[in-house]
This record gives structure tokens, sequence and C-alpha cells, in this order.
């Protein structure tokens, strides 16, 4: 018999995807009667207070940064010493989350000081190896094994990907040898319900376009002053969803309908009825897309290496369509975009059962 955990939950803060793919694991780990505790900040904190109203919660701020206009990798190492001081905080205030909160189980989404040695600790990441810019790709090895160093500190860690030739994450999370406590556990989203019938009847298209902007700033403030002002002048019918929680405004302008957020229900309906999805090549929108098997036109963030290789990656695996921010034209889509059918890989969190079985045996 399982018994009833108490599993703390922390995604990092840089966008919404570690917080969203994280939902598909909470709603499991709710089936099983577990007692789930949400740690986080912000706009995640926000996002899964709102998709999880009964869960206690827990503000756990984590190390904060702001992505450059030009390079986000740069930006990064620039602020490597700030990193490495969150990281040490985060893992000290870890401490006294568990005693304080009696936590069994701490599942983490990329952060890299959310681990214990007294209690079992999960850590989520898609991109084992760091993409590096060309003239920084000597740095890839160093990096992995600087990454691998610290995944081997948590008990698991689960890489929501396909092991074969099927895999959304490429050079990623498969160039390199995976550390030895790492599973793939296939791909998540909070769109994928095993249990709903496969079969789908024909909704009308509302839509002729959907813009979702995520990511973090200042490059998420750029993308949707770019794609609302291209919108405006084209007359394409749209829907802008701006990825703000707390934003419950909603704007009509001309063609444009602006909203600042969607629940999973609601955002899943508005998708159905777009003939066109336009979003960043973020590995959680990636894997929202595939569970709802729909076509995109994905535009990377400037100077985020892994979302440039995964939008070229996609691309040539002929899954998705890719441009870069400045050519974005609406008036100019081919039509090949809404002809093309892909052949989308099927999911199953059959993987991730098995996973929880694991450290619920543990914890026996």
């Amino acid at each position: 018999m399982i018994k009833n955990n108490n599993i703390l939950i922390c995604p990092l803060e840089w966008g919404l995807g570690h917080a969203t793919r994280i939902i598909p694991i909470i709603n499991l780990l709710l089936s099983q009667k577990q007692n789930i505790i949400i740690a986080a900040d912000n706009q995640p904190l926000e996002l899964l207070r709102s998709e999880f109203p009964q869960l206690k919660w827990i503000k756990f701020p984590s190390y904060k940064i702001e992505y450059s206009r030009s390079s986000m990798i740069l930006q990064m190492l620039i602020l490597l010493p700030k990193i490495i001081f969150g990281v040490i905080k985060e893992h000290k205030r870890l401490k006294k989350i568990i005693k304080e909160h009696n936590i069994n189980i701490v599942i983490s989404d990329n952060r890299f000081g959310c681990w214990n040695k007294k209690i079992y600790s999960v850590y989520i990441t898609h991109q084992v190896m760091v993409k590096m810019p060309g003239y920084l790709k000597f740095l890839e090895y160093p990096c992995y094994l600087i990454h691998k160093f610290i995944i081997k500190k948590y008990n698991k860690c689960w890489i929501p990907d396909f092991e074969n030739d099927n895999n959304l994450s490429g050079y990623l999370s498969h160039k390199f040898k995976i550390p030895a406590n790492a599973e793939f556990i296939w791909p998540l989203s909070r769109f994928f319900n095993e249990n709903q019938k496969t079969e789908k009847t024909k909704i009308p298209v509302n839509y002729d376009i959907c813009a979702i902007i995520s990511g973090p700033e200042p490059q998420r403030t750029l993308f949707e002053k770019i794609v609302t002002e291209k919108l405006l002048k084209s007359e394409k019918k749209s829907i802008i969803i701006r990825g703000k929680p707390k934003d419950t405004i909603i704007k009509r302008n001309k063609n444009v309908e602006i909203i600042g957020h969607a629940g999973t229900k609601k955002m899943e309906e508005i998708i159905s009825q777009s003939n066109l999805i336009i979003c960043r090549s973020g590995y959680s929108s990636i894997m929202d897309l595939v569970a709802l098997k729909r076509n995109a036109i994905l535009i990377s963030t400037p100077g985020q290496t892994e979302q440039e290789y995964l939008a070229k990656y996609l691309k040539q695996k002929g899954l998705f369509f890719y441009l870069k921010q400045e050519k974005i034209n609406f008036n100019i889509i081919p039509d090949e975009i809404y002809s093309k059918t892909q052949n989308f890989p099927e999911l199953s969190y059959d993987r991730l059962k098995n996973e929880i079985k694991v450290f619920f045996m543990v914890q026996a």
C-alpha cells in the first residue's frame, strides 16, 4: 500500500514552461492521494495556484535572471557568480522547508539546489547538455560534465523525451551519455490526458492565428510587441495569449483579441479553434503542440541557443515550421503550413508512472 507522502514541487522561475510541464506530474500524484506542496515564486507560482487552488503553497524564489537581447549564454556566464550564490541560498532554504513541512520527496524542474541527502529528490531536465553558440562550442562537453555532477546529487533525473529516433530534444539530451541515475520518461504536457478518447470531432475555427507569448524578459515583451503590431496590420482574425496569470484584462482591437492568461482547459479550446499557432520554440511549448498534434510556426528567442537549435532541429524532422523573429510577416504565410500533415509521436505516461512507483517503494 502506498503511504501518503509530503511531496514538494519546485519549478524553475525562468518562464512558465517549467511550471506547465509539471502539471501532469501533480495530477498523477494527486490521483494517488499524495500531499502536494507547491514551492515557487512569481508567475510560475500564480499559474500553479490557479490550476490547483486547493494545494498548499510556499513562496520559494529561484536565482532570477534577465536574458540579454543578444546572447543568453553570454549573459549567464556574466551572471555566473549570482547564479552560484542563488543555488547555495536555495539549497539552504530547502533544508528549512523540509524540516518545517516534514517533506519526504522533492521534485525539482531544473533547480540546481533542490536536493537533500536525507530525502528522495528528483531533478527534471530536457537538456543534459547545454547548447552553446558556435564560438563557445568547445564548452559543451565541460558544461555537460558540470551538469552531470549536479544531476548526481539527486536520487533520480527525469528526462521528458523519447530515447529513440522520435526524440524531440536532439543533441540536448542525446549527444552525450546520460547520467547513471537518469531515465527518459517520455514527453510531458498538461494537455495530454491518456484517459481521454483519441477520436476527435471537428471543431469550428474561430481564429486564423493564435499567438502564445512566453519566455523571460526582456525578450518576452519584445516578442509580444512585434506580434501585436504585425497582427494588427494584417487582416487575420487573431488571439494573443500574453502568458500573464495575474492579468485578467481582455482587449479587442480591430481583428485582434488579447487575453492575459488561459487555464489548461481554456487554452486547449483556443488552440483547437485556431488555424495556426505562433509560439516560441521553448521545449514545454513543443511538447504541448505534440500532445495536441497541432502544426505551428516556431519563433526562437534571439540569442537563446537552445531555442534556436530546437526550432531548426524540429523543422528538419518535418514537425514544425521555423521563422526568425525579424522575419515575421502574417500577410505572407505559405499554404503548405496549413495543408501539411505531420506524423507526431504518440505520448504515454507509463514511464512516468513506473518512475513514481520507484520512489514510493523507496519511501515504503
